[in-house]
């Protein structure tokens, strides 16, 4: 019997809590969400956002929870992928689905909810958003000092790097004013750009607090243990070496797919090969295809790309399933190439809409499993050519993923006007704005 081999990732910062100790910090934090997601996903509530006034009362009821609880759990449960919202209802997310179990999945859930922290916590009225977008621009380096103190920092600190962010920015944007200036007022001095940084400080810090990624004290912060892992991975860019493919034959398609995720596109189709060698082909394709029709969009391309695999006996199946929205664009894009579409043309077979629905679903699997560098770089593979274009189509094709994907590309986009504009999408479709 063959043996899996692991490439070991780095160790996080000594004192570190073990995965199922965060897993079980980060399930405290959404327990509202998860109750409140499992009582939407139950088939009594519509899945209108924001969230109906009728459903919202029966949910208080229901749940024993204030109509604000009610609807900061709504609120959380979407952003962390615990429901999913399609037209009028509210579906569970695959992560509602497993966590109880999956350690992992309750971890990705809550660096969902973290990296939306804008979005959970208001920002305060009057405020332009330049310089509320500005705040969540300096926030990483805030979050930075922190880690690195390993210790409660005090707020007079935070402000003054905070400062200094927003002025580094201005200064990347050549936002240089002319003429003779005020010199900066010192750490504790009052004026109007002190007194601004001090309010979108405090609220920075109490929304951070509020996912449960830091705790307040008089005068100061401090990272929470999960917090801290967050900006450690953050920091680091750790993803989870893959399993190497020996023994992938003996696994389950998800397991057996996840095992070749990381493979080049060569030894990822003999792993297939073999894989399939081993099982009736009838029972395989079936296999893969109930993959495909799970919630982890990776695993959906994963899935088809094994399906190349099989040719001809796949075809029947294939065709059989474009009907079923999720998998349309992925078993177009297969018929299209089995029949002898050129790869690099078989894009054209997808209509607009499938072409949009297809780049979420592909971003959702980059950034649930990829690097930030990738769902970057996945900008480039849009068929709308324009960021505004894109924005506007994401938009309007209602794929259940939508904010988490504009989040986390907001976080991880390097131009800070590009970052604003996605994050203003995230916060429209998130609130059912135009």
């Amino acid at each position: 019997m063959s043996t899996r081999r692991t490439r070991p990732a780095p160790r996080p910062p000594e004192g570190t809590p073990p995965p199922a100790e965060l897993a079980r910090q980060a399930r405290a934090v959404l327990a509202d969400a998860v109750r409140i997601a499992h009582w939407a996903a139950d088939g009594t509530s519509p899945g209108s956002a924001p969230l109906a006034a009728q459903a919202l009362q029966r949910a208080s009821a229901a749940l024993e929870l204030t109509p604000a609880q009610v609807l900061a759990g709504w609120d959380r449960a979407r952003l962390a992928g615990l429901i999913e919202l399609h037209g009028d209802t509210a579906r569970p997310g695959w992560r509602l689905r497993a966590w109880d179990r999956d350690d992992s999945a309750v971890l990705r859930g809550w660096v969902a909810l973290f990296d939306a922290w804008s979005l959970v916590h208001a920002s305060p009225e009057g405020i332009e958003a330049t310089a509320v977008a500005e705040a969540v621009e300096a926030v990483p380096q805030v979050l930075s000092l922190l880690q690195l103190s390993a210790g409660p920092v005090t707020v007079p600190a935070l402000l003054d790097l905070l400062a200094q962010r927003v002025a580094e920015l201005h200064e990347e944007r050549c936002e240089v004013p002319y003429g003779p200036q005020e010199q900066p007022a010192p750490a504790g001095a009052t004026g109007t750009s002190v007194d601004l940084n001090a309010l979108l400080l405090d609220w920075a810090l109490e929304g951070l607090a509020s996912v449960g990624a830091l705790t307040l004290g008089a005068g100061h912060a401090t990272l929470t243990p999960l917090g801290n892992w967050a900006v450690w991975v953050k920091l680091e860019q750790i993803c989870v070496a893959a399993q190497s493919p020996a023994g992938n034959i003996e696994q389950s398609a998800a397991d057996m797919l996840l095992g070749c995720a990381r493979l080049t596109p060569g030894p990822a189709r003999a792993e297939y090969r073999a894989w399939l060698a081993a099982r009736p082909v009838g029972s395989a394709v079936a296999e893969l295809l109930a993959v495909a029709r799970g919630e982890d969009a990776l695993l959906r391309g994963l899935a088809f790309e094994a399906l190349r695999v099989v040719g001809a006996p796949a075809e029947p199946v294939v065709r059989s399933v474009v009907s079923e929205a999720p998998l349309r664009p992925y078993a177009l894009l297969w018929l299209a190439e089995y029949e002898g579409t050129d790869p690099d043309d078989a894009q054209d077979v997808l209509s607009r809409e499938e072409a949009t629905w297809l780049w979420v679903d592909t971003a959702a699997a980059v950034a649930d499993h990829g690097e930030t560098g990738l769902l970057v770089r996945h900008l480039d593979s849009a068929v709308q050519g324009t960021v505004p274009a894109l924005l506007d189509e994401v938009r309007a094709v209602g794929h259940p993923r939508t904010v988490q994907v504009l989040v986390a590309l907001a976080a991880a986009h390097p131009d800070p006007a590009l970052a604003k504009a996605v994050r203003r999408a995230a916060f429209q479709v998130h609130t059912g704005g135009a």
